[in-house]
């Protein structure tokens, strides 16, 4: 892999205690070849997509590509109950320099099946939401080709735009769909939280057109929480593995003001981990990632601290 960094040991810090009671002295800095090695029967692997490239081309505030180190230092500071005999490593980041977008998308489909190949769960800390595209090919390879691969993403977006003009933040899912359409094979993708200000109307038209399961804001809340539920279940029921993204920027800006792109009228942390549980419990999910942390509008870290929850509450349950 072209640009790929180890990660800074300096990145995992906090209390010491000698019994491993904090993250930090839990996880495992590996590189990619040494990771090769891993003979865990019960592993989690770390890697951050440590580009804002994509954000970038899709007009969006530039920051995220220090996302990934931003959530090591918060996690790592948290406690650790996980049972000793599952690893963790950290495989450090990809990072896109030359702005090939393209190319990092593709490096990642690469690790993920390295990942994969290795029995190990992989978690992707974002980075741009294009991390997607390479993050769910990579996933792909290890699902027979009669099994269907569903995508579940949190988002205030639909990220279904058209990649005429290249790979963005954006596009994703569009390029998965047409992937897809490509082989004959139907998509089967779940978002959760889309707002009618951050979606043009094409982009609703498309999600009509091609039958796409989604939920507004509106309604993804706790208020509705029974029919929130029932909704995911359903989606759940008719696919065989699941993808789950997970994008900040769909939080309310009172919880994640440090994003590429804010929502003041957005989404609370109650409704996501809700919906986590009962994706971890259907005991389909191959792979999550969660993006657009932008350390250079968070306040007091807050943002990256609730990425960083996020993740300690999805290390815990898988």
């Amino acid at each position: 892999m072209k640009n790929y960094v180890l990660t800074d040991i300096k990145n995992w810090d906090g209390r010491k205690s000698n019994k491993k009671l904090y993250l930090h002295e839990k996880i495992e800095c590996l590189s990619m070849d040494d990771f090769k090695k891993n003979s865990a029967s019960k592993s989690i692997a770390l890697l951050g997509y440590a580009s804002d490239s994509g954000v970038e081309r899709n007009h969006g505030r530039i920051g995220a590509a220090k996302g990934p180190d931003a959530i090591r230092r918060q996690l790592g500071k948290f406690a650790n109950h996980l049972p000793e005999e599952t690893s963790i490593f950290d495989l450090g980041n990809l990072t896109s320099p030359d702005g090939d977008v393209e190319a990092i998308q593709k490096e990642l489909e690469t690790a993920v099946d390295l990942i994969k190949k290795q029995h190990t769960f992989p978690i992707i800390l974002g980075g741009g939401h294009d991390l997607a595209y390479g993050h769910y090919n990579g996933l792909l390879k290890h699902i027979p080709e009669d099994k269907t691969l569903a995508i579940i993403n949190f988002d205030a977006h639909f990220d279904l735009r058209p990649n005429d003009n290249g790979s963005n933040s954006g596009t994703p899912f569009y390029q998965i769909a047409m992937d897809l359409q490509k082989k004959g094979k139907s998509f089967h993708y779940k978002a959760l939280g889309v707002t009618q200000n951050a979606n043009t109307k094409d982009l609703f038209d498309f999600a009509e057109k091609h039958k796409l399961n989604y939920l507004r804001r509106e309604y993804f809340s706790h208020t509705y929480l029974e029919h929130v539920q029932l909704r995911l279940i359903q989606f759940m029921e008719d696919v065989d593995y699941i993808y789950t993204t997970i994008d900040l920027d769909g939080f309310s800006s009172a919880y994640a003001p440090g994003v590429s792109a804010a929502s003041p009228a957005g989404f609370s942390p109650d409704i996501v981990l809700e919906c986590v549980k009962l994706i971890l419990e259907s005991d389909k999910l191959v792979g999550l990632d969660i993006v657009e942390l932008n350390p250079k509008y968070d306040i007091d870290d807050q943002t990256a601290k609730l990425a960083a929850t996020i993740v300690h509450y999805i290390l815990h349950k898988i």
